[in-house]
């Protein structure tokens, strides 16, 4: 069973990091590329972006592909967070379309985590992500990203 933990708070709440857009070309490649080795075409490009990698995810295999691909896309999504100021703590929201290649990655590597039986893995991302995007309801927005629909 997974502890308890809170975000520590200074007085005007934690801060809050937006990442910056990914690049045109790359989200315009990521709309036409049809399969996973178009996909991974893509990430080749452009290594460096969570999005990128959140597709390569989606389109895994099994199992463990896509742990390996939404794990490396949660590590650079994590390289960009401190280089956009993010010091470990405070806020990274769904509602910010940049942040959601880095929340989809994090999502997927929970989701592959589970399935290969990462139980302690699983947990410490559950409290992570509520600690990221408090009240974020995941389901919802990632079925609605699924659709097209990012509202």
């Amino acid at each position: 069973m997974s502890e308890e933990r809170s975000i520590g708070l200074s007085s005007n709440g934690p801060p809050e990091t937006v990442l910056p857009p990914p690049p045109e070309p790359l989200t315009e490649a990521l709309a036409v590329a049809v399969g996973r080795d178009a996909v991974a075409s893509v990430v080749a490009g452009y290594p460096t972006w969570s999005v990128a990698w959140a597709a390569l995810g989606d389109h895994g295999r099994d199992d463990l592909e896509r742990y390996a691909a939404y794990r490396v896309g949660y590590h650079r999504g994590l390289d960009l967070l401190r280089h956009s100021g993010w010091r470990g703590s405070g806020y990274v929201r769904w509602a910010f379309e940049p942040n959601r290649g880095f929340l989809r990655c994090l999502v997927g590597l929970r989701t592959a985590a589970e399935a290969i039986g990462e139980q302690d893995e699983t947990e410490r991302i559950d409290v992570f992500i509520d600690q990221l995007d408090p009240g974020w309801d995941r389901q919802t927005n990632l079925d609605a990203n699924d659709a097209g629909d990012l509202s």
